[in-house]
């Protein structure tokens, strides 16, 4: 089971982070910890390991010799970050990483971390995509696409029909009846009464 997904950059700001088990401490502690145990690491080191540091976060694994494992991959300035248990594939996580790394640059082209910052929401929407519940969904990253495609063209459409200052065309029962306040002034200026 994924227990988290965390993005952090290079010096350690949470950009961002999805908990699906309940924490035994605060979560600014936990990506402190588990920025300290990756940001030593050297680059020529496989990008998983074993965490038992962890179990004061998240709690002991139960009857088992299993231990939290943290599974990461570095993209530039930014960490993704996975903490897995034993029932995971750390290889598996390194795909499933890849997937989201991949289902970011789609939706933003060629994300970065301001992306991540100013369309938080997005970037959850393409996660929630992908796992839920810290089960895997989706991998495939057309249908991961289409998806986010849809739902983002249908929040556009929900918020120009519930405005009524939004400008253009507008979609929704709204749109027929009510006038923009550019489109009113335009049209006193041009000399054009509606009645």
């Amino acid at each position: 089971m994924i227990h988290a997904v965390l993005i952090f950059n290079t010096s350690g700001i949470p950009r961002l982070t999805k908990f699906y088990t309940p924490l035994h401490q605060s979560s600014q502690t936990l990506i402190q910890k588990i920025f300290s145990l990756i940001s030593i690491r050297p680059a020529g080191l496989c990008n998983f390991l074993d965490a038992p540091e962890l179990e004061a976060f998240l709690g002991p694994k139960d009857g088992s010799d299993e231990r939290w494992r943290v599974v990461y991959r570095n993209y530039a300035t930014l960490y993704f970050v996975f903490v897995v248990d034993g029932a995971e594939s750390e290889l598996g996580i390194l795909d499933l990483i890849q997937v989201f790394v991949e289902g970011l640059d789609r939706h933003f082209e060629n994300v970065c971390e301001l992306d991540l910052v100013f369309h938080f929401d997005e970037a959850h929407h393409i996660l929630a995509e992908i796992i839920q519940g810290g089960l895997v969904l989706e991998t495939n990253g057309d249908e991961i696409s289409n998806s986010v495609k849809l739902a983002s063209k249908a929040r556009r459409n929900s918020f120009a029909s519930a405005n009524p200052l939004s400008l253009g065309s507008g979609a929704g029962p709204r749109s027929g009846s009510l006038q923009t306040p550019l489109g009113w002034l335009t049209d006193k200026l041009a000399g054009v009464t509606t009645r």
